[in-house]
C-alpha cells in the first residue's frame, strides 16, 4: 500500500491561493488513483478533486474553474492548487489513494483499500 503525508495548509484571505501537497510512498504509487476530500465540523468528508491514474481529472462543482488537481511522478507528490478561495473551501483538506476508482471517489472514509494522509488545515477568511 501507499503512506500520505499533507502539507501546504493554512490561512488566507478570500479570494487568495493555496497549494496543498501530498507526498506519496509506496513502491506501486503510480499504479494509485488519488484525490483530494475536506471535511468541516459535525459534516462528512466530500469529494474535491481526483485524478485517475490514467490522467483523468474530476472535480466537485462547487470548485470546478478554481481548483486544479496534478501529480509530479518524479517527486512523488500529489498537488492541489486552490485559486480564488471562498470562506466555504475552509476545511481540513485529506489526501486519499486507492487503486480501485470507485473505492477512492466513495464518500465512505473506511472502505478497504482506501488509504487516507493526516489532514490539513485550511481557514479562508
Amino acid at each position: 500500500h501507499v503512506q500520505l503525508v499533507e502539507s501546504g495548509g493554512g490561512s488566507v484571505q478570500a479570494g487568495g491561493s493555496l497549494r496543498l501537497s501530498c507526498a506519496i510512498s509506496g513502491s506501486t504509487y503510480t499504479s494509485y488513483n488519488m484525490g483530494w476530500f475536506r471535511q468541516t465540523p459535525g459534516n462528512e468528508r466530500e469529494g474535491v478533486a481526483f485524478l485517475k491514474n490514467d490522467g483523468g481529472t474530476t472535480y466537485a462543482e462547487s470548485v470546478k474553474g478554481r481548483f486544479t488537481i496534478s501529480k509530479n511522478i518524479g517527486e512523488k507528490t500529489l498537488y492541489l492548487q486552490m485559486n480564488n478561495l471562498k470562506s466555504e473551501d475552509s476545511a481540513v483538506y485529506y489526501c486519499a489513494a486507492s487503486l480501485s476508482w470507485n473505492v477512492l471517489t466513495s464518500p465512505s472514509s473506511s472502505l478497504r483499500g482506501k488509504y487516507w494522509g493526516q489532514g490539513t488545515q485550511v481557514t479562508v477568511s
